[in-house]
């Protein structure tokens, strides 16, 4: 059973991933120091400390709740829509991720910004890239679609297109593209891929 004395430090935990999240969002990661982070949750830098080693840390604790958002979504899974080979299962997934884009953006605009002067934080991105190209490539797999050796490319050319349309999204909206026209694109471009 829990204790009040570990509900308090998963709620000051809580808020400090929420102001810190708040706080990369809005200074941007590298202006973000941890004091902004403790202050915004009404603490102290010990008590960051105590929950986190570093701002990095924190970052790839919100790495793994961005996870968790996308992933609760994903029913069927990537890899048994590939392998379906339905165009409207296709479509389906694209749309749900789509609509998943604005709760996302600040985690994935933060990580972008992290990661090129934090090493675990860019490996966190690259996990995450491989491990849906490698949930893709393991429905052309079952499905025995394509010669074995050009299904990887198939999935990274895929996601590819996938991930630079959703960080142009993150950037300017839909301001140069219409959201129904960039799906129904997008859907037909991973059916020529990878069904």
């Amino acid at each position: 059973m829990a204790t009040l004395r570990d509900a308090q430090k998963q709620l000051t935990r809580r808020l400090l991933l929420e102001k810190g999240l708040e706080l990369f969002e809005s200074k941007g990661y590298v202006a973000t120091t941890i004091d902004d982070i403790a202050a915004g949750a009404g603490t102290t830098r010990t008590t960051f400390y105590l929950h986190f080693t570093s701002k990095a840390q924190l970052m790839s604790a919100l790495i793994v709740e961005v996870d968790a958002i996308l992933t609760s979504a994903d029913d069927p899974p990537l890899s048994t829509v590939v392998e379906s080979g339905s165009r409207d299962m296709v479509r389906t997934w694209l749309d749900r991720k789509i609509d998943q884009w604005a709760v996302i953006r600040p985690y994935v605009m933060a990580a972008h910004q992290a990661a090129p002067t934090e090493p675990e934080i860019a490996e966190s991105m690259e996990k995450w890239f491989e491990d849906t190209v490698a949930a893709m490539n393991e429905g052309l797999d079952r499905a025995g679609r394509f010669e074995p050796e050009n299904r990887r490319i198939r999935c990274l050319l895929a996601f590819g297109q996938f991930e630079h349309l959703s960080l142009r999204w993150f950037r300017m909206g839909w301001k140069t593209v219409d959201r129904e026209t960039a799906l129904e694109t997008l859907t037909d471009s991973w059916c020529f891929l990878l069904t």
